[in-house]
C-alpha cells in the first residue's frame, strides 16, 4: 500500500454467529467504501424500520456497560461494536461499511481474530486520498471513581499503556504496553478473548445480559481456575483483551489517532468518557494530513509500523 494514503477493503468478506448479549443469529459483512467514508455501520433488519446507516463516531455511543452500543435518537441499532472497529482500526482500515443485520455485531470466539480473517479475505488497498488523522496536542485526563484515563500527544501514532486490577488470584494487577501497529496488533492482541466470571452468571442472565455466552466465546473463570478446555491463550489474556478493547472504542474517534492512552481500571465507559473529554475540547486536537515524503526519520518499536510524519491540515474552529 501506498504510505500516506487512505485505504479501504478489496472486496466484501462475511461472517455469522450469534450476539453475546443478545443470543441472536447475525451475519457481518465488511464492504468497500470511497476515500472520506470513514468506518459506518449499515444496520438492516429492523422491524418496522428501513435499513439505517450510523457512522462509528463516540457521539452515536448509547450505552457502555457491558459493551459500546451505537445508536441514533431512535435507540440502540447495533451493540458490542468494539472488536470489529478493533480489528479494522488494528489493521489500518480507514473506510469501511460494515453491514450487520441484527440488534448486534456477533461476538465469534470473543476475540478479533475472526474479523482480522474477513479483512485479510477481502484484502486491503490504498486510496489516492491522502490519510487523516486526528492528532492529540495536550493531555486530557478523566477520572471515575478509582479509575483513570488520559490521553497524550504522540505524533508517532497510538501508543496503549492498558492497566487493570481484579480482586481475583487469577488476574491482580496486568499492564499492557505497546504500539499499535498491525503486526503488534494480530500478534499481541486480536486472539485476546472476551472475560467473565461464573459468580456473576445469574445476575448477568437476569439483567438480559450474556444469553449468547459460552465456552466458545468468552474466557469464563471461577474462583481458583480459567473453565475452558484450551486455557489460556497468552498468560496475560484479560489486560490484552482490555487493550484490544481499547482500540476499537478509540476508533471512534473517527479518524486514526495519533496520542498516547493510558487507562488504569478502565474499560468501555472510561474509554467513552476520555474520548469525550477530548473532543470537547477543541484546542486539544488537530486534524492533520500524512505526507510523503517523511520528513522526520519514523521509529520502530517491537515491530512498530513506520508512520509518516503527519503535517498540519486544518485545526477545529475555535471561537
Amino acid at each position: 500500500m501506498k504510505a500516506g494514503k487512505q485505504t479501504t477493503l478489496c472486496d466484501e468478506a462475511s461472517v455469522s454467529g450469534i450476539g453475546v448479549h443478545s443470543g441472536s443469529p447475525v451475519t457481518l459483512t465488511l464492504h468497500p467504501a470511497d476515500a472520506g467514508t470513514g468506518i459506518v455501520f449499515l444496520r438492516t433488519g429492523l422491524p418496522g424500520r428501513a435499513d439505517c446507516e450510523i457512522r462509528a463516531d463516540v457521539r452515536a455511543v448509547t450505552a457502555t456497560e457491558f459493551a459500546t452500543v451505537l445508536g441514533d435518537g431512535d435507540g440502540p441499532l447495533c451493540a458490542t461494536a468494539e472488536h470489529v472497529l478493533a480489528a479494522l482500526a488494528g489493521l489500518g482500515v480507514d473506510n469501511a461499511v460494515v453491514e450487520v443485520d441484527g440488534p448486534e455485531v456477533p461476538i465469534m470466539d470473543g476475540s478479533a481474530e475472526a474479523f482480522v480473517a474477513a479483512i485479510d479475505h477481502a484484502g486491503v488497498r490504498s486510496l489516492e486520498a491522502p490519510r487523516r488523522f486526528l492528532k492529540v496536542l495536550k493531555p486530557v485526563r478523566v477520572t471515575q471513581g478509582r479509575s483513570v484515563a488520559e490521553i497524550l500527544p504522540n505524533s508517532r501514532g497510538l501508543r496503549l499503556e492498558i492497566d487493570i486490577e481484579f480482586d481475583h488470584p487469577l488476574i491482580g494487577r496486568q499492564r499492557c504496553a505497546l504500539d499499535v501497529s498491525p503486526t503488534n496488533f494480530r500478534r499481541e492482541l486480536a486472539r485476546a478473548r472476551t472475560f467473565g466470571f461464573m459468580r456473576d452468571v445469574a445476575k448477568l442472565w437476569n439483567q438480559g445480559y450474556a444469553l449468547g455466552a459460552s465456552f466458545e466465546n468468552t474466557l469464563v473463570v471461577s474462583e481458583t481456575r480459567v473453565l475452558n478446555a484450551d486455557g489460556l491463550r497468552y498468560p496475560d489474556e484479560f489486560v490484552r483483551h482490555k487493550a484490544m478493547d481499547a482500540v476499537g472504542d478509540l476508533a471512534l474517534a473517527g479518524l486514526p489517532l495519533l496520542a498516547t492512552y493510558r487507562s488504569v481500571r478502565g474499560g468501555h465507559t472510561l474509554n467513552h468518557a476520555i474520548l469525550s473529554a477530548l473532543m470537547a475540547d477543541p484546542t486539544a486536537w488537530a486534524v492533520v494530513e500524512a505526507t510523503a515524503p517523511v520528513v522526520a526519520p519514523p521509529r520502530r518499536v517491537r515491530g512498530h509500523a513506520e508512520v509518516a510524519t503527519p503535517a498540519p491540515a486544518y485545526a477545529p474552529d475555535v471561537s
